[in-house]
């Protein structure tokens, strides 16, 4: 979709990249470890002194106490944390269990691995799962529970009790938890919950997150883990031989990021809500039905009022009609859209609100 973009010069609220830079203070840290000489291999752990800011950021923000020394992973992106944690735990075979709609890489690397995928179904209105379903899917044959929250892609939050079930199960079945929390700052009204948190989840949770969307910084593929050091120990031995090690003068400088006041990680938050309210507003005056988002980038919009049932036909078509492009959320599915989500399509709202003004203004000539 993002070539579709380009080809026909469209606004691209298809794939999920701001498109203003991050906060000075990041930026200027990046520039001074280039020219520091900080160019050269890292640790493949990662640097010391974002391993100790990632542990920092843990404890203050969810009181978890984590050894910066064995309990934190640095890796190319949250992608690569998730790629290498899969690759080293699964083997062909076991079965790893996904709420779907999915971001489209877990099925991928779950394939990669020669794992079997096996996923539960979000509900509209909320995009919540039955939990009965949930307790169907996983079995003593299960490998890894991958959760994501915030989720993309359709901008919702898991509750405590969806949580605690993940957790209930993963100690009935001995599944490990693997838990995405990339927009884990990026929450509208809401309280993000680490999985890690709740009893008894830490000893069989591994924990990702990066710095690309909280910083507006997704180019320079900074991400990390947080788990028990046996699991860490195991995924590095993986994550040696995919990038060996990554971004050596960005690792301070996300450090520094991590340590900026409360203040930023509350305006950012700010920030990005009224962007989406502006989006929403939008679409519901171009005759989408549209779904709030607690959280992420993302929101979520039924094409079918204005007379489209296949949202990829939409998306086609979204360009020529509006010059906007966006995504099907049947892209995130592992057989093509249910019933429910065929006629859903996605819309990226971390853009400048000029950008975002004029998509709103081309997009009303849908109605």
């Amino acid at each position: 979709m993002s070539a579709l973009a380009t080809r026909t010069g469209a606004i691209n609220l298809g794939q999920g990249f701001p498109d203003e830079d991050g906060p000075a203070e990041v930026l200027d840290a990046a520039i001074r470890a280039i020219s520091d000489g900080v160019n050269q291999y890292p640790p493949g752990i990662g640097m010391p002194v974002l391993r100790e800011a990632v542990a920092e950021h843990q404890k203050r923000f969810y009181g978890l106490d984590v050894d910066a020394d064995r309990e934190v992973l640095v890796t190319a992106g949250a992608t690569e944390a998730l790629a290498a944690t899969v690759l080293a735990l699964v083997e062909p075979g076991d079965e790893v269990v996904t709420f779907e709609p999915y971001y489209d890489a877990y099925g991928a690397l779950i394939a990669l691995a020669g794992g079997i995928h096996r996923t539960v179904p979000l509900h509209l209105p909320n995009f919540q799962p039955d939990l009965n379903q949930l307790r169907a899917a996983v079995t003593d044959r299960t490998k890894i529970i991958l959760i994501n929250n915030p989720h993309n892609p359709t901008g919702t939050t898991f509750n405590r009790e969806t949580l605690a079930t993940v957790v209930e199960l993963a100690h009935k079945h001995d599944a490990i938890i693997l838990t995405d929390e990339v927009y884990e700052h990026l929450t509208f009204g809401v309280q993000h919950i680490p999985v890690a948190t709740l009893d008894g989840a830490r000893e069989r949770t591994v924990t990702v997150s990066s710095g690309g969307k909280t910083f507006s910084t997704t180019g320079w593929k900074i991400g990390w883990l947080c788990a028990p050091a046996e699991l860490v120990t195991a995924i590095l031995a993986v994550k040696q031989f995919l990038t060996y090690v990554s971004g050596a003068p960005f690792q301070p400088a996300i450090a520094a990021g991590l340590r900026l006041p409360d203040g930023f990680y509350s305006d950012v938050a700010a920030t990005l809500r009224a962007k989406r309210d502006l989006l929403m507003a939008g679409l519901t005056r171009a005759g989408f039905t549209v779904f709030e988002p607690a959280a992420t980038y993302f929101v979520v919009a039924d094409a079918a009022p204005l007379g489209y049932t296949d949202a990829v036909e939409f998306c086609r078509e979204l360009p020529r009609l509006a010059g906007v492009v966006a995504v099907p959320i049947s892209a995130f599915c592992s057989r093509g859209a249910s019933d429910e989500m065929a006629s859903l399509v996605r819309f990226a709202f971390c853009k400048r609100t000029d950008v975002l003004a004029r998509a709103v203004a081309q997009l009303a000539d849908l109605r």
